[in-house]
């Protein structure tokens, strides 16, 4: 009996010298190590009941929103993690099939994820994998049929990635996050444009603004030699239901309302339920898709967005000053929309009826707030088609038959509010916009990501200062200073305004 005491402090020395496990990996066929190790992450995990509380750090409390946590784990930007696919031959048969049978396929295969973010991998089994874009879709590899090896010619292409498609649990996820689009810098051959229109907004107080980094992307088929690198990609977050519930207490309330994808010719000017649709997994593509309360709830969404396009194209006067008021904040949709006009997004809602959410925070007829979320950010920055980008008056932005922004702007009110944003976020001295700031972002994303841009693909295989070749004004430049920067010109129309 008196060796019981030195038992029980053997056995509790041995139990606090328990090594702690820090890799999150879930059981995969992945063996690689991380090809660049960087700053770890957080270490942290559930706490184990055995063990003495912690006191308290009120200057970095524990967050409580696991989208949170995957959201700043993933769009962590002093990092450049990877993202390794490895999809089996059948699957990516299966895939290109699809492509071949409807290039506007959304079907999904199934492949094993890696992540890899500094010393650390997270491994995805079973995940959901498809192709992406509008009119930037592309085959996967160049040809017709079945995968061709060797000798396999591999293009750019936008992916979709679901982890919990063919799975629903928590392992289905990365840290919380279910959804991720990849996107190859189409049409960017700086390289930057979608991820600084949306670093802009977020600095400007446009919250609703998705996340968006740089990610480094390797494929490989099964039965491959081995992976093919794709460069430098854009890893973006997704606009879904837990987008909006990881926003609810920035505005919109919940996850229940009706949030709806619009897209050409979206003008908010025909009320005809012929022009609505639902995201059903199909290749339709409605002007106006509904991608929540697609089932139950699609009739009140219907006879929701009929009433509110009727109202924004029928009334005037104080009816339609009084109403807007009502259904939205403006402060925050002018805030918004002088971000959208500052980048230079043409091919937006006002100029171009395209490339816009619309977001109703309850499903009744008519007691709700509305909100227009930015999408779609790669031809900014002095690319563009209809307009000049740069010189274009901001009061006078697109085509007045797509009514929102412009009756609006018809009241003095909002007028002073929207110029006075414009002048804040492109003219004040310590504007994110200003040429010396935005060239001194984009060259630290340059650093980032210039050693890994070249390719197996042989596509997009170095950064250059340039436009999209098809645009309008191929002389705007964003790191040569002079008369065609784009950030000197644009910064001078809007000093201009009155």
């Amino acid at each position: 009996m008196k060796r019981l005491p030195f038992i029980l402090a053997v056995l509790l020395f041995l139990a606090g010298c328990a090594p702690e496990d820090r890799n999150h990996l879930i059981p995969g066929d992945f063996s690689e190590q991380p090809s660049e190790p960087s700053e770890p992450s957080d270490p942290s995990g559930p706490e184990d009941p055995q063990d003495p509380p912690e006191p308290p750090v009120p200057d970095d409390p524990p967050s409580d929103n696991p989208w949170q946590d995957g959201i700043d784990y993933i769009f962590d930007p002093d990092a450049l993690a990877e993202f390794h696919i490895e999809v089996p031959l059948e699957e990516w048969n299966t895939l290109l099939g699809y492509y071949d049978a409807d290039p506007n396929t959304e079907e999904y295969v199934s492949c094993d994820v890696k992540y890899i973010k500094g010393g650390e991998s997270t491994v995805i089994p079973n995940s959901g994998f498809r192709i992406k874009g509008n009119t930037s879709r592309r085959r996967p590899e160049s040809g017709s049929g079945v995968h061709k090896t060797p000798g396999t010619q591999w293009n750019h292409f936008h992916i979709g990635l679901n982890f919990s498609k063919f799975v629903k649990d928590d392992a289905h996820t990365l840290r919380g996050t279910k959804k991720l689009y990849l996107k190859w810098f189409k049409d960017d051959p700086c390289y930057v444009r979608e991820v600084f229109c949306f670093d802009f907004m977020r600095r400007c107080g446009v919250w609703t603004a998705v996340n968006s980094h740089y990610v480094r992307l390797f494929l490989k088929v099964t039965g491959d030699p081995g992976e093919t690198y794709y460069g430098v990609y854009q890893v973006q977050e997704t606009i879904d239901k837990p987008y909006l519930a990881g926003r609810a207490d920035k505005g919109f309330v919940s996850d229940e309302g009706n949030l709806w994808k619009c897209r050409y010719p979206a003008g908010l000017n025909n009320a005809d339920e012929s022009q609505f649709g639902i995201d059903d997994s199909s290749t339709a593509t409605p002007p106006y898709e509904l991608k929540t309360n697609t089932k139950s709830g699609k009739a009140a969404a219907y006879a929701q967005l009929k009433d509110f396009i009727a109202k924004v194209s029928g009334k005037t006067g104080d009816s339609f000053y009084q109403w807007i008021r009502q259904v939205t904040d403006v402060d925050f949709l002018l805030r918004t929309y002088a971000a959208n006009v500052v980048v230079g997004m043409w091919d937006d809602y006002w100029c171009n009826s395209n490339n816009y959410y619309l977001y109703f925070t309850t499903s009744d007829l008519y007691d709700y707030k509305f909100f227009l979320i930015p999408y779609d950010y790669d031809n900014t920055l002095g690319t563009s088609l209809m307009i000049d980008a740069g010189r274009q008056d901001p009061l006078r932005w697109g085509n007045d038959g797509n009514p929102l922004i412009a009756k609006i702007l018809s009241y003095p009110e909002f007028r002073a509010i929207y110029v006075s944003y414009l002048k804040e976020m492109a003219a004040s001295e310590d504007s994110p916009f200003r040429y010396e700031a935005s060239v001194a972002r984009i060259r630290a994303w340059h650093n980032m990501i210039s050693p890994y841009v070249s390719n197996d693909t042989g596509q997009d295989m170095s950064i250059v200062d340039a436009p999209a070749s098809w645009g309008n004004h191929g002389e705007y430049r964003l790191l040569t200073d002079g008369a065609d920067n784009f950030f000197r010109v644009k910064t001078a129309t809007i000093e201009a305004l009155q």
